[in-house]
C-alpha cells in the first residue's frame, strides 16, 4: 500500500534514516514511518522545511526529473538588507556554477517580505549587531545541488537561513520541527499537479 508523507525537516537533520557523521536522522522523528517509505529528493542538513516521504516510486521520477519543472518555493534569510534590484538579478536568471559546470538558471520569482513566524532555529543563525539581516522569498522551478544558497550569495547576498515552504501546492498545515502530515494520494498527487 503506498504511503505518502509530508514533513518539517530541523536544522541539522539528514534528509535520509541513517545516522551519518554526528548529524540526527529522519529516524529521530517521533513518529512510526513504514519500512519502504523514503524521502523524495533532499534538503541539505543546513536546510529546513517541507521534506516528502512516500514509497511510491512514480512521485520520485515526477517530482525530480528537471523536464517537469515543479515549482518550489523558499524563505531565506540572507546577511544584509537586500534591495529591489538584488530581488531582480534573482529573478533575471543567473550564471551559477556546479561540480564544475556553469549552467543558467531558469527565470525565478523574488520577493522581500517581513520576518516570518518560524520554529526557533537550534542553533540560532548568529548575530552580528553591524550587520542587518533581511527575508526574501524565493521560487525556482528546478532544483540544482544548493542553488538558493549559491543565488543569493551571487546576487551579494549570503544565506543564513533557508526553509522550504512549498512544493507546488503542498504546504505543510503547521511549521514546527519534526511536523509529520499524512496525506491521501488523490490529494498528494492532486496538490503536487502529478498526473494519474
Amino acid at each position: 500500500m503506498y504511503r505518502y508523507f509530508a514533513i518539517y525537516k530541523p536544522f541539522g537533520m539528514l534528509s535520509q534514516f541513517t545516522v551519518e557523521g554526528g548529524n540526527t536522522s529522519l529516524a529521530s522523528i517521533d513518529f512510526k514511518f513504514p519500512q519502504d517509505v523514503y524521502p523524495v529528493g533532499r534538503l541539505d542538513s543546513d536546510s529546513e522545511g517541507l521534506l516528502l516521504l512516500t514509497n511510491d516510486k512514480k512521485v520520485n521520477h515526477r517530482l525530480l526529473e528537471p523536464t517537469y519543472k515543479h515549482k518550489r518555493k523558499y524563505l531565506v534569510q540572507v546577511e544584509g538588507e537586500i534591495s529591489a534590484e538584488a530581488t531582480k538579478v534573482l529573478e533575471a536568471g543567473m550564471e551559477l556554477n556546479d561540480k564544475g559546470k556553469t549552467y543558467r538558471t531558469l527565470p525565478a520569482k523574488a520577493k522581500v517580505i517581513p520576518e516570518p513566524a518560524l520554529p526557533e532555529r537550534t542553533p540560532p543563525v548568529r548575530f552580528r549587531k553591524n550587520v542587518p539581516t533581511s527575508w526574501v522569498e524565493i521560487s525556482i522551478s528546478e532544483g540544482k545541488n544548493r542553488q538558493v544558497r549559491k543565488m543569493t550569495a551571487a546576487a551579494g547576498f549570503p544565506t543564513l537561513r533557508l526553509i522550504r515552504i512549498e512544493i507546488e501546492d503542498l504546504r505543510l498545515s503547521k511549521q514546527e520541527n519534526g511536523w509529520v502530515e499524512e496525506l491521501k494520494k488523490l490529494d498528494f498527487y492532486s496538490r503536487l499537479k502529478i498526473n494519474q
